[in-house]
């Protein structure tokens, strides 16, 4: 009988993971990470984030809102940090638990009060509310995709980053 390994599963490498998962069980302090990013306006409302070595990460507002509709706006991002974020723990997860994806597909939406963005009424200028809607296909029992489902909820750091207050420091520099 012959034993082959596994090492990919979901298009995930199970040997990275399972290596990044060791190292910060036997050194808690690698688990702790600093994330930057540097946006440059570029004129009107357009800006770009600047991540990393990536080629620049454009942000403008649709025409209805007084842009030129040239990239995803500000909160329409939110929203696809969100879903990636999500999708990421789902391929993770479910790697971890030897669960094949056939296929995933996240829609996210969120409700905005402009009055209180445009500063016409005092109020919260956020979304209000955020409704997620996840399409995951795989040959796992139910109780494996509720389990899944279940982690990943409760592991999402841009999940747990909207749903909780987070200290903001913002300063003119």
């Amino acid at each position: 009988m012959t034993t082959q390994t596994r090492e990919k599963l979901n298009d995930v490498d199970l040997n990275a993971v399972g290596a990044l998962v060791a190292a910060v069980a036997e050194d808690p302090d690698r688990g702790q990470t600093e994330w930057q990013a540097t946006v440059t306006w570029t004129g009107a409302f357009r800006s770009e984030a600047s991540i990393r070595d990536f080629d620049p990460i454009p942000s403008d507002e649709p025409d209805g809102l007084g842009g030129t509709d040239t990239a995803p706006n500000p909160v329409e991002q939110v929203l696809g940090a969100l879903g990636n974020c999500l999708a990421v723990g789902y391929a993770a997860n479910a790697t971890a638990a030897g669960v094949e994806i056939n296929d995933l597909k996240i829609d996210l939406s969120g409700d905005l009060d402009l009055q209180a963005f445009l500063g016409l009424k005092p109020g919260h200028a956020g979304y209000g509310g955020l409704s997620v809607k996840v399409h995951l296909d795989s040959d796992a029992t139910d109780e494996q995709l509720a389990a899944l489902h279940d982690k990943v909820v409760n592991s999402s750091p841009v999940g747990h980053t909207l749903s909780n207050p987070v200290p903001l420091n913002i300063e003119l520099a």
